[in-house]
C-alpha cells in the first residue's frame, strides 16, 4: 500500500540533543539535516482534533481546515485522535463525530494522510456495558478508507512511515503506548529496501520520545504507559543506520521539539487545545507547519484563531 509521488505529481495534484516545550510564537526554529535535495516539502501536521466534542456551533473544524490551506503545504499529516470518545463508545452513538471530522478532511485541499489515536479505537472498552467491539480498529479503517493502521509513501525523495501506536489492555489505564512485534516485521522490511541514505518521517499518535513529564512533574517523573511508546528504544533501534529526520506525534496536546542524535521529534499540540476548554500548558489550539529543505528542517506552531474563550456559550 506504498504510493510514489513526485514533486511534479504532488504539486500537480494539489494545484547530540535539545528540548523546548514551546507556546506559540515560538516561530522558525531550524534543525539541520541531511534532506532530499530535491527541493523544500512543505508539511503541515496537525492532530488531537477530537471532534464531535466542541461546543454546539462551533466553526472551529472550519477555521482550521481554513489555516491549514492557508499555509499552502503540499502534504498534510494528521497524528491521532480524530473523533471523541470512541474508545468507551458503541460505532452507531459515533457516527457523527465521524462525519464531523471527515468534513474537515475534505476541506483540506493537500494530499492528507492520518494515523489512529486512542479515541479512534471504536468500542474497545463501552462504557454501557456493551460487549467490545470485535475489531476497534475497522471504524478507522472504514471512514479513512485505508487497508491497515500502517503504511508507508514518498515524496519528493522522502519516505514517510505511519505507524499504529497503540495496544489494548486490561489493565486500568486501559491502553499502552506500544508497537507491535507485526509492524516492526514489515518495518524491518521496508527498512532493508530503503537506501540508507534517504531521508525518513514517521508519523505516530504517542509519543516516541518526550521531555513533557520531566518538564511539568519534575525531572525524575516517570511517564505513564498510556502516554508514550513503552517499547520506543526497541522502535528506534531499527532506524540505527537510516537517516530519520523527523518523527511527529501527538496525544499529549502540547506543542514540544526534542532533538536527539539527529532526529527532531515535533508535538504537535492539538486542534482542541485543553480539548476544547482553551489552551493547555500554554500551548493553544494549533498545529505545525514544517518545511523540508536539503540541509535543514524549519518548524512554526500555528494558531489558527479558534479560542474557547472566545466561543463561550
Amino acid at each position: 500500500m506504498s504510493r510514489v509521488c513526485s514533486r511534479r505529481a504532488l504539486l500537480g495534484a494539489l494545484g547530540a540533543a535539545g528540548a523546548v516545550i514551546a507556546a506559540p510564537g515560538f516561530a522558525r526554529t531550524s534543525w539541520r539535516i541531511r534532506g532530499a535535495g530535491r527541493g523544500a516539502l512543505r508539511l503541515v501536521f496537525y492532530t488531537d482534533i477530537h471532534a464531535g466534542a466542541e461546543p454546539p456551533g462551533s466553526d472551529a473544524l472550519g477555521m482550521a481546515a481554513a489555516a491549514i490551506n492557508a499555509q499552502e503545504p503540499d502534504l498534510v499529516l494528521c497524528g491521532g485522535d480524530l473523533i471523541a470518545g470512541g474508545f468507551d463508545a458503541r460505532a452507531d452513538a459515533v457516527a457523527p463525530r465521524w462525519d464531523a471530522y471527515t468534513g474537515m478532511a475534505r476541506a483540506i485541499e493537500a494530499e492528507h494522510h492520518a494515523v489512529i489515536g486512542n479515541h479512534d479505537l471504536v468500542g474497545a472498552r463501552p462504557a454501557d456495558g456493551s460487549p467490545p467491539a470485535a475489531d476497534p480498529r475497522s471504524e478507522f479503517r472504514r471512514h479513512l478508507g485505508v487497508g491497515r493502521t500502517y503504511d508507508t509513501f514518498d515524496a519528493l525523495g522522502y519516505r514517510f512511515v505511519l505507524l499504529d501506536s497503540l495496544r489494548i489492555s486490561d489493565a486500568p489505564h486501559m491502553y499502552d503506548g506500544w508497537v507491535s512485534a507485526e509492524q516492526q516485521g514489515w518495518l524491518r522490511g521496508l527498512l532493508s529496501r530503503t537506501p540508507r541514505d534517504q531521508p525518513l518521517v514517521v508519523v505516530l499518535h504517542m509519543p516516541l520520545l518526550t521531555a513533557f513529564f520531566a518538564a511539568t512533574e519534575g525531572g525524575t517523573a516517570p511517564a505513564p504507559r498510556n502516554r508514550v511508546v513503552i517499547n520506543n528504544t526497541e522502535l528506534l533501534a531499527l532506524f540505527a543506520d537510516h537517516n530519520l529526520v523527523l518523527v511527529l506525534q501527538g496525544h499529549l496536546h502540547v506543542s514540544e521539539a526534542v532533538q536527539w542524535r539527529g532526529t527532531t521529534f515535533l508535538t504537535g499540540g492539538a486542534i482542541c487545545g485543553s480539548w476544547w476548554h482553551g489552551s493547555y500548558h500554554g500551548t493553544a489550539e494549533g498545529f505545525s507547519a514544517i518545511t523540508l529543505k536539503e540541509d535543514r528542517l524549519d518548524w512554526d506552531y500555528v494558531d489558527y484563531g479558534w479560542h474557547a474563550s472566545k466561543h463561550a456559550q
